[in-house]
């Protein structure tokens, strides 16, 4: 029973409905988006820290071993796992959307969630993607420059824009990081808004998120290479930039799901009801998960 709770959510209701959007609707996303980091920046900076944290001890270890080629495919790599790491951030916006008050603590509210073994199903899928794509990553720049590493970054730069194997680097490399971008967007762009919202399992959750790809190829294209362009902005100062990023494009995202599916008929996910017993300091994280 809970593997088909898993896959198929509470009942057989009827598939989610997909809009047609249209790039207007995208900027509005955008701009909603915005509005709820601009609500909440305490809760959003709160989440969001520590993805950049995390990219910093990333590259430093990057330089620490010598393996330079590898910082770019990791800062890509944020495009795949990002809806992960947005999970909170689509409860704060829902919230936010009802009406509810909010506070950093409930973003952990997804691990509640009638759908969280749903969510932990698609979230392996994207992880077991980045680490593919990692894998692949290195395999093309061993095939273009051997298992030697640069000495030095001046090396790597040199090595990469002046010589034939650079370039066919370059080349293959954004195909394929292209590939893995188009299956994570495909896989991911509503599928964990839909899932915090209703009880409705993976396979439907997986399902509409392809629909709606394809009733709306060119908006959804335009749409990944927003993400893309910001996530690479965000990336460049040493992932700094991301502690604004993600919370915007995760609010964002909760909008355009809002505005591009109809799965009223699907049993809706309950909000969790705030506890009344007083908090002290000294119960900090673990207050957090109670």
């Amino acid at each position: 029973m809970a593997q088909s709770h898993i896959l198929v959510g509470a009942t057989a209701a009827p598939q989610p409905i997909v809009h047609r959007i249209e790039v207007k609707d995208l900027t509005d996303a955008l701009r909603e988006g915005w509005a709820d980091f601009s609500a909440m920046p305490s809760h959003a900076l709160f989440l969001a820290l520590i993805y950049p944290v995390v990219g910093i001890v990333l590259a430093q270890l990057t330089f620490g071993y010598a393996i330079l080629p590898f910082l770019f495919p990791l800062a890509a790599g944020f495009a795949l796992i990002g809806p992960i790491a947005a999970l909170g951030l689509y409860e704060l916006s829902r919230r936010r959307e009802a009406g509810l008050q909010s506070s950093a603590a409930n973003a952990l509210d997804v691990m509640h969630s009638p759908s969280i073994g749903a969510i932990a199903a698609l979230g392996g899928l994207l992880l077991a993607l980045f680490v593919l794509w990692l894998t692949i990553a290195q395999a093309i720049y061993i095939a273009s420059f051997g298992y030697a590493m640069p000495s030095s970054a001046g090396q790597f730069v040199h090595d990469l824009f002046a010589t034939a194997a650079g370039w066919r680097l370059i080349l293959i490399g954004n195909a394929a990081g292209f590939v893995f971008a188009l299956v994570a967007l495909t896989v991911s762009v509503v599928s964990f808004p839909l899932l915090l919202d209703r009880d409705v399992g993976a396979a439907t959750a997986l399902s509409t998120s392809i629909r709606l790809i394809r009733a709306n190829p060119a908006t959804m294209a335009v749409w990944g290479l927003i993400v893309a362009a910001l996530l690479l902005i965000g990336s460049v100062p040493l992932f700094i930039g991301l502690a604004v990023v993600i919370p915007v494009l995760g609010h964002a995202t909760w909008h355009l799901y809002r505005k591009a599916i109809d799965a009223d008929a699907s049993p809706p996910a309950e909000f969790r009801k705030v506890s009344q017993i007083r908090r002290y300091a000294a119960d900090f994280p673990a207050s957090l998960f109670k």
